[in-house]
């Protein structure tokens, strides 16, 4: 069995991330930046991606990366998940990354080793709610260009190259080229904007077909749900940490309102569901990493019970945060708007459940 605790080198990965984020992601900049046209904090994307190398760490040296595992990217987004960072790690760094890595071929090792560098910025171009393995595209191939729409896909406003599933192919778009247009969208979750893409004859570049494309793009989006629950781990766990030092300075009848039994229950459970979320989120990276157990098990489970958590635990941030946790200065709102908008993507917690339940053969009872 797999040793799931953090290692050194892994907690110190965690130390920087969280002191730069602490410097440059304050929830005043987060607030400000998702109030703008320009919710994405290209600066700190640059720090991390270029001057830090996070940007390829499931890259392997020789292919112009850092050569670190699944673990170090989850720690990773554990940090970004509790700062809110504006920025494109998930779908830059982890599924538009894994799906490349997935890929032979010339075009796909040049757009690794760019995406890897961090000056380039790339996006998987499916709807953000796409679970692994659901992948509907209404976009087609002819004669060398792309022609079609794609809704809800996140971070395309800053993606510089686009992977494109179209007519069992895999395929890279230059979003500046002509025949790509990107209209952004408006989102419930500011931090993660969404965006519709529209390809009318845009120029594409063929990284994969058949059964190696299909392979590829579901294993991206496993990754991308599975990596998921450490954002989610890193949300849960601020909400819980913040929720906790409120309630011992905020005193009501002369006693702080932490001591009050109904309100530590209330904690207690939510505490509970943070370290399970934990114990989750860490097998998913885990599996991934080293194979130790069924990735697409593991990635399946991690989700199915990280996405209500980090909800909940939102939920009972705000509430328990009292009439500041109801306004807009207090960056509350914008940790559950996150938790919601992730709570839909990469696939539904109930399609994740429905999911584990064939992997590991109990299928739900049939209704009459």
């Amino acid at each position: 069995m797999s040793d799931l605790l953090y290692t050194e080198e892994e907690e110190a990965l965690r130390s920087a991330v969280r002191s730069l984020l602490a410097d440059r992601c304050g929830p005043a900049d987060v607030l400000a930046r998702a109030e703008s046209d320009r919710p994405h904090d290209r600066e700190l994307w640059k720090t991390l991606a270029d001057s830090m190398g996070l940007a390829g760490l499931l890259v392997p040296e020789d292919r112009g990366g850092q050569g670190a595992s699944h673990r170090e990217a989850a720690v990773v987004l554990e940090e970004l998940g509790r700062a809110m960072a504006p920025v494109p790690y998930l779908t830059s760094a982890v599924i538009a990354t894994e799906t490349l890595l997935a890929c032979a071929g010339d075009a796909a090792a040049e757009l690794l080793a760019a995406l890897a560098s961090g000056r380039t910025v790339g996006a998987l171009a499916v709807p953000f709610a796409t679970a692994p393995g659901a992948v509907h595209t209404r976009v087609r191939h002819e004669g060398g260009t792309l022609h079609g729409e794609v809704t809800g896909v996140a971070d395309a406003a800053v993606a510089d190259i686009l992977l494109v599933p179209a007519d069992g192919g895999l395929f890279a778009v230059d979003t500046g080229r002509d025949g790509a247009t990107v209209t952004p969208l408006t989102s419930l979750d500011r931090t993660r904007p969404l965006a519709t893409v529209t390809l009318d004859g845009a120029p594409a570049r063929l990284l994969a077909e058949g059964a190696e494309a299909d392979a590829a793009v579901r294993l991206g989006l496993r990754s991308g749900a599975g990596l998921l629950a450490s954002e989610q781990l890193g949300l849960a766990d601020w909400c819980l940490t913040e929720t906790v030092a409120y309630l011992k300075e905020r005193h009501q009848f002369n006693r702080p309102v932490g001591s009050f039994q109904a309100l530590k229950h209330r904690l207690a459970d939510l505490w509970l569901r943070v370290v399970n979320t934990r114990a989750a989120a860490r097998h998913a990276a885990d599996a991934l990493a080293t194979g130790s157990d069924e990735p697409n098990l593991a990635a399946a489970l991690a989700q199915a019970y990280a996405a209500p958590v980090a909800v909940r635990a939102a939920e009972e941030a705000l509430q328990l945060h009292g009439g500041i946790g109801m306004t807009w200065e207090h960056p509350v709102h914008l940790y559950l708007k996150r938790a919601k908008a992730d709570s839909i993507a990469l696939g539904t917690a109930g399609r994740h459940r429905t999911e584990l339940a064939d992997l590991v053969d109990l299928p739900a009872p049939a209704t009459p």
